[in-house]
Parts: structure tokens; sequence; C-alpha cells
């Protein structure tokens, strides 16, 4: 993946050792979101399958701790397989939609400053290692990919809240 036509990310390998600020940054906007939205709006869902603004925010929190989890597997195990993190099913096993926006902000946050920090600790030589990324298919990818990658679930995520938030509601 080289570009997200959806929402016109481009997949720059190079700027992956500036991903830290701006997983840190992205966050600052979602925590905007959480605080200044009423609830109800956050968990309006605007059509049967597609997610409501807080249930965003929950997956990119969750995206947030499994992507950490895979950089440190992919430090300490020469190209291991990142495992799914079962993105549908944990909307409703963790109750995305129930839970508190104040709460998922402060925990979205903290997610990002854990994985930002592991970025930050990157030396040079490690940003080549690799892992088996799972999504959309089965491929080796480095942990610059895997930064970037990230970086976009963050990017893309919030133009879908914002998109949904603008929207007039009934």
């Amino acid at each position: 993946m080289t570009a997200c036509t959806e929402c016109d990310f481009d997949y720059v390998l190079d700027l992956a050792p500036k991903t830290p600020t701006l997983i840190r940054d992205l966050a600052d906007s979602y925590t905007a979101h959480l605080l200044t939205t009423d609830a109800p709006a956050l968990r309006l869902r605007p059509a049967e399958h597609v997610w409501a603004p807080l249930e965003y925010a929950c997956h990119v929190r969750d995206v947030l701790f499994v992507q950490r989890e895979r950089l440190l597997a992919a430090r300490r195990t020469d190209t291991p397989t990142a495992e799914p993190m079962g993105r549908d099913e944990r909307v409703d096993h963790d109750g995305y939609a129930d839970q508190n926006p104040a709460d998922v902000a402060r925990q979205l946050k903290d997610a990002a400053a854990l994985f930002a920090g592991a970025l930050d600790r990157l030396p040079p030589s490690d940003w080549h290692r690799t892992l088996i990324y799972t999504y959309p298919e089965p491929a080796e990818r480095s942990l610059r990919w895997l930064a970037l990658h990230t970086v976009h679930e963050l990017h893309h995520h919030l133009a879908d809240i914002r998109g949904q938030l603008e929207r007039p509601h009934p």
C-alpha cells in the first residue's frame, strides 16, 4: 500500500521518524472531539454498519495499543506475525458505544504516548526490522511502514469522525 484513495494519505516511508509527533498531534485532535461533543452525537451511527464517532475513537485507542505490542514483538523476534486484532468483534465485545467519552479520550492519549514513546526509542537500524502484517493480505512490512500505517489509521478515522460530526442530525 502506497496511498489511500479514500483519505489521500501517502505512505512516504522516509517520514517514519516523524511519526511520534504526528501520532501525538492526532491524538490531541481526537481528544478535542471527545471532550467537546455531546455524548449522544458521539454515539450516533449514521448507518447500521458504519461506526459512530465514539466507536472509531475506541478503535483507534485499541489500534495504538496493538501496534505498540507489534512493534515491541518485532524488536524482540525476527519477523513475527502480527495477528489480527479482531477489530469488528471488539466493537461489541468491549462495548465501544457505551464507553465514557472522557475515559476514551484519556486512554487514547495514553495509548498514543506509549506508542510514540516506543517509536522515539527506535535506533536507526531497527526501523528496517520487519513483521508479517496480515491485513489486507499477508505481507512482510518494515517498522517504518508500521509507524506510517498507524498514522494513516488515525488520520483516516479522524476524517470519518469529522465527517459525521459535521453532518446535520435530525
